[in-house]
């Protein structure tokens, strides 16, 4: 693909591929088989061990191996509530289009909000008399802000996310929902509500995705609905939707003829032609999203195919898991006491063999689970899996269960 770029609208269209992610992951992986890369090197002969793991930690969390995709409906049931069937039952008999609407304007404010939470942060939910961290809190506290209508201008409907309301969401709002105090500081707050309101503002300009009546996240499901052909719709297809119509909300990044490429960031070893010539891309919130909106399309009644064809998640968990197993161990001892912004040449490494190596364990683990690529696929491996097994080892390494590098968190990349 990469020989065909010859234009700044190439360019763009290649490194929002998931074709991109992996070839530019790949390459990095390349060179750290080939023990070129500055900041880590990499332990193939740990590979076994690595999978062994992750296939033991999804046979405990599902011995069945009935695993489900990783998204964001998961956390939405935290503490054993099925809080969806909760929204629903609100709903009423509403038809299914307007239930998909509903679930994509949820899902979509929820995980634009699930940049990491820090470790200092809780919620603490009266509904369930629990409290809940990281992911699952900032899952719960979501939810319960988008059941309130915080994401609404209408009164009289709560359940969506519209221009004008995502628009009026303020940092002392969103401290307010989500319980923010200087005892209990969330990472990145300013930068998440900035976020929404840049959300309502392309929501608002782009009335190809969601509709010029009500302008709403939700209207998104409409536009995929009309790019099915005989009742299917390619997993890539959902993604490059969502690349499209969400590009201008990323802050700060770099831009190839006006376009900002999102969660796209430099490396000095990594090659490829013209523009793109340095870029690794992840688009790691974006597949994440992907990922938790095919589960109201399929639903809808949707076949979403080529799942697989997206990539392994570029995060603190999938990451932190090969760092503490030493499937890749850092060059300098002094690189896990520093900190580090999402652009550091040291991170954009660490997230791209993370990438490339999920691919492999992939491989491995269904080896030791004895399934399919078909029935297994990377998001199982995800859900099963691989972010669930970075999280024990965290937990198991440091009593706050922090990643093993350190990272300045925006609100908008991890």
């Amino acid at each position: 693909m990469q020989e065909r770029i010859r234009t700044e609208h190439d360019a763009v269209a290649y490194l929002r591929s998931p074709v991109a992610i992996r070839e530019r992951c790949q390459q990095m992986l390349a060179l750290a088989c080939a023990d070129q890369l500055r900041h880590f090197a990499y332990h193939p002969e740990k590979l076994p061990e690595v999978a062994a793991y992750v296939a033991e930690v999804t046979r405990e969390a599902y011995p069945d191996l009935a695993v489900p995709f990783h998204s964001r409906w998961r956390h939405f049931g935290a503490g054993g509530l099925d809080r969806v069937a909760q929204l629903d039952e609100q709903l009423g008999a509403c038809s299914a289009a307007e239930r998909a609407r509903c679930h994509f304007d949820l899902v979509m404010t929820s995980v634009l909000l699930d940049a990491g939470a820090g470790e200092r942060w809780h919620y603490y939910e009266a509904q369930s008399g629990q409290t809940y961290a990281r992911s699952e809190g900032l899952a719960v506290a979501s939810f319960n802000a988008f059941s309130a209508g915080l994401f609404s201008s209408r009164g009289d409907y709560p359940w969506q996310a519209d221009a004008r309301g995502l628009q009026s969401v303020t940092e002392v709002a969103l401290a307010d929902a989500f319980q923010v105090t200087a005892a209990n500081p969330l990472m990145g707050l300013a930068g998440r509500a900035a976020l929404l309101r840049a959300l309502g503002t392309v929501v608002e300009a782009a009335p190809q995705y969601f509709g010029t009546d009500g302008a709403r996240l939700g209207h998104l499901f409409d536009y995929l609905c009309a790019q099915t052909a005989a009742g299917a719709l390619p997993a890539g297809q959902i993604l490059c939707a969502v690349l499209e119509s969400l590009g201008p909300i990323w802050p700060g990044r770099i831009s190839l003829g006006g376009v900002n490429l999102g969660d796209v960031w430099r490396h000095s070893q990594i090659a490829g032609p013209g523009l793109t010539a340095g870029l690794v891309p992840f688009h790691k919130l974006s597949q994440w999203l992907t990922y938790s909106l095919i589960e109201p399309i399929l639903a809808a009644g949707i076949t979403v195919t080529g799942v697989d064809e997206l990539t392994g998640l570029a995060e603190y968990r999938n990451g932190g898991l090969l760092l503490d197993l030493e499937l890749v161990t850092p060059r300098h001892d002094a690189m896990l006491t520093q900190i580090y912004p999402p652009e550091a040449e040291i991170i954009v490494e660490w997230r791209a063999l993370t990438v490339a190596l999920l691919d492999r364990l992939a491989v491995q683990v269904r080896d030791y689970l004895g399934v399919s690529a078909e029935a297994y696929p990377l998001m199982k491996i995800l859900e099963g899996g691989t972010w669930r097994a970075g999280r024990r080892i965290a937990r198991a390494k440091r009593p706050d269960g922090s990643p093993p590098l350190r990272l300045i968190s925006d609100g908008t990349v991890f």
